[in-house]
């Protein structure tokens, strides 16, 4: 039983084409990784710019006590 090229040939185009499917989906988990990132950043970048605000309130409310403090005890 002889293997025309032809059959050869579709043989080697099934085999790229499923590599090409593997290399596919490697690279949509990878792209679907990235954006989970990259969405988890600008949420931490949220936060740490609300415990940022926080953080300068109380520096603020701690300021206004120190003053006070200080009057009260002259």
């Amino acid at each position: 039983m002889a293997v025309s090229s032809e059959e050869t040939e579709m043989a080697k185009k099934n085999q790229l084409t499923r590599v090409a499917e593997k290399i596919g989906g490697a690279i949509g988990k990878a792209d679907r990784k990235a954006h989970k990132v990259v969405e988890a950043g600008a949420l931490a970048k949220e936060e740490l710019q609300a415990i940022a605000k926080q953080v300068g309130a109380l520096k603020k409310q701690l300021d206004q006590t120190t003053k006070r403090l200080k009057r009260a005890l002259t």
